[in-house]
């Protein structure tokens, strides 16, 4: 055999050989492209009232997400309980198929969980999908309060525990746990003081105004209004660092309390079962929401503060809080 048959017979059987091996391959070893999503609407849950917190937030991020998709994502309102109904909506009787989401933070999951026994869900049912929104929790009184700041504030609750009274939605409200780890904070007597439950920050804010409760806790977000109105006044933040929105209003630790780790924060979860992929695509679209200049805009209007945290990081801190707000729920007698 000649050199020239040689060489063609060679590249024959390599030419077969490969023939073979591409036959021989299994169909599982070929990658199967990710289904398309969404293909339809996808509901978001808020477990709140329109106007609140929860409800501004989830439809700034409905309306982002609408246009980043080109598929609706509708807020839809499930009050009560709470929160627990809404959660249970969203977690328990949807499907995990990415079409129903839930507007999530420590309100309606490791606040209400460790305050409340028997409810018909736990933290292994919510898959974390982001972190989006942290806003710092404010101490405020009526605008005409006797006490110039936070110091005389905290020397008068120390030595008038049981003249103290403060607004919350209930025992699992996380302004229940914000009071309880203040007044630890400065020495005052949190067993004597007066919850007074209401239904909410628009219920509060106004019974603190009119001088039927001393003091609250909550977000920069929801008490900016009457702030701005005079009608009341921040004693401090507990962040941090000062909100940016009201700079002149100092830190908790600035007026010399320490360890303030009761925060409010939002995210977004799905049901147990939801598929990674999918869990995936809406981290990618959020951490991009975080820094998209219309999606700041939006927070602005309510002085929000964007705070993106991915899946495992938010899931980390839901599960490390709920420990720590349950051990201060049995602690201080909370949780029913």
């Amino acid at each position: 055999m000649n050199k020239k048959s040689l060489a063609f017979l060679l590249v024959l059987v390599l030419m077969v050989a490969l023939a073979a091996a591409g036959c021989s391959s299994k169909p599982s070893e070929v990658k199967k492209e990710e289904p398309k999503y969404p293909t339809k609407q996808v509901d978001l849950i808020v477990t709140f009232a329109p106007g609140g917190g929860n409800d501004l937030v989830g439809r700034a991020i409905g309306e982002y997400l609408t246009k980043e998709w080109g598929q609706p994502v509708n807020v839809i309102n499930k009050p009560g309980g709470g929160g627990a109904i809404g959660v249970q909506e969203a977690l328990k009787k949807s499907k995990p198929d990415g079409y129903t989401a839930l507007v999530a933070g420590v309100t309606n999951s490791s606040a209400l969980l460790a305050g409340n026994k028997g409810l018909p869900f736990t933290m292994d049912d919510f898959k974390w999908v982001s972190k989006t929104v942290e806003d710092p929790l404010a101490i405020l009184v009526k605008a005409d309060a006797p006490w110039k700041d936070l110091k005389e504030f905290a020397e008068w609750a120390k030595n008038n525990s049981d003249q103290l009274s403060y607004g919350t939605p209930g025992p699992s409200g996380i302004a229940t746990y914000a009071t309880a780890e203040f007044l630890d904070a400065i020495g005052a007597d949190f067993s004597k003081a007066r919850m007074i439950t209401t239904t909410g920050g628009a219920d509060t804010l106004p019974k603190v105004a009119g001088g039927h409760i001393t003091m609250c806790f909550l977000s920069v977000s929801e008490a900016s209004s009457m702030v701005k109105a005079g009608k009341v006044r921040f004693l401090a933040v507990t962040s941090p660092k000062r909100s940016q929105f009201f700079p002149d209003v100092p830190t908790a630790e600035e007026m010399g309390v320490k360890n303030l780790g009761v925060k409010w924060w939002l995210g977004i979860a799905m049901p147990a079962g939801t598929p990674d992929s999918i869990v995936k695509k809406w981290d990618d679209a959020i951490a991009k929401m975080s820094k998209a200049p219309a999606f700041l805009a939006k927070l602005k209007t309510f002085n929000a503060e964007s705070s993106y945290m991915n899946s495992a990081d938010v899931n980390k801190l839901a599960k490390e809080e709920g420990v720590k707000l349950s051990t201060m729920a049995e602690k201080k007698g909370l949780r029913k």
